[in-house]
């Protein structure tokens, strides 16, 4: 377990530290939790009564909140970003030894660069290239023609199939899926056609992908992931889709193939974006809103009704049946 002094801390997260610089932290944990050889981190006012009682070592807060607290602590200007970073210190990363596990199986002709991991029961099929400091997890598939780019992270159970590619300094989580057939399929009196995914998946550099998530591959064209983006567990990316830098997609949003999501957008969890749409920058998508229509101002979008009892439910899913005859109504009154 590491330790770190509040000398150390202080600097690396450039805050102005009030306390003692050679106490020592071994770790992160809630107010609530934290014991004396942890940091905590305060988030303002409404925690007030868990800042009182915390037994917490130290505590991550901004100028605004320094004067509620009179123990150790760290200010910063912003205490959400500074806990996200320190978290990297403590955090329980895996451990990989460079080298093929005797069970993986990789191809000959496959291009495998210095430091690379590939664990046990991994395959990698012809014409691949994993670059250097990349790992390949235990029972991960990578298909054929794939390219991995330095110091990326497929974690055990992984699936990308062939002709994908991926930049540098991702993370794959268990269970995700990249390159699969999009969602393709023409009618016809006796059935249904399939149409053959021709394109791919192109992810670009510093891209998180969660557990379970699945990215399918374009039709014709790549769906496009560009730097930066994080998408969480359970979510469905449709074929064609490009994502723009710096979007973050929360847990079981689904985007509809060949839609455009500009950068730095947000979409919360359980958000649906129709298909062939196109989102301008800097949007945020709230939870659980249907977007059946491009956005092309930036801003904050919702839809759908707010929680309430199950009879006022009822009684406004009728009203709502009622709005269009109410409109005429008064349409006709004026």
């Amino acid at each position: 377990m590491h330790s770190y002094t509040l000398k150390y801390l202080s600097q690396y997260l450039d805050a102005n530290l009030d306390g003692h610089a050679g106490f020592e932290i071994s770790g992160l944990a809630s107010l609530v939790s934290a014991n004396e050889q942890q940091l905590a981190l305060y988030m303002g006012s409404r925690y007030s009564d868990q800042l009182s009682k915390t037994q917490a070592g130290c505590i991550l807060l901004n100028e605004d909140s320094a004067a509620e607290y009179n123990g150790n602590k760290l200010i910063v200007a912003n205490p959400y970003f500074s806990y996200a970073k320190v978290s990297e210190l403590f955090a329980c990363k895996q451990i990989n030894s460079s080298g093929i596990h005797p069970s993986a199986v990789v191809a000959d002709n496959a291009l495998i660069g210095a430091n690379v991991s590939i664990g046990a029961n991994a395959v990698v099929e012809e014409n691949c290239q994993i670059l250097d400091n990349s790992s390949i997890g235990a029972g991960s598939y990578i298909g054929r023609g794939v390219t991995i780019g330095e110091n990326t992270t497929v974690y055990a159970n992984v699936t990308i199939y062939h002709q994908v590619a991926i930049g540098d300094d991702c993370i794959f989580h268990s269970g995700s899926i990249i390159g699969a057939d999009g969602f393709g399929f023409a009618p016809s009196s006796d059935g249904w056609q399939k149409i053959y995914q021709l394109g791919s998946v192109r992810i670009a550099n510093n891209v998180e992908v969660g557990a379970n998530t699945t990215v399918d591959r374009g039709a014709l064209d790549d769906t496009i992931i560009e730097d930066g983006v994080k998408i969480d567990n359970l979510v469905q990316i449709g074929h064609n889709v490009k994502i723009g830098a710096g979007t973050a997609i929360a847990a079981t949003a689904a985007i509809a193939g060949s839609t455009v999501i500009g950068k730095r957008c947000t979409v919360a969890g359980c958000a649906g974006i129709a298909g062939h749409l196109s989102i301008a920058d800097d949007v945020h998508i709230t939870g659980m809103t249907l977007v059946s229509k491009s956005i092309r101002q930036s801003g904050s979008y919702s839809s759908g009704t707010t929680v309430t009892t199950t009879r006022e439910w009822r009684k406004n899913a009728v009203r709502f049946n009622q709005l269009d005859k109410l409109a005429r109504q008064i349409k006709s009154i004026k």
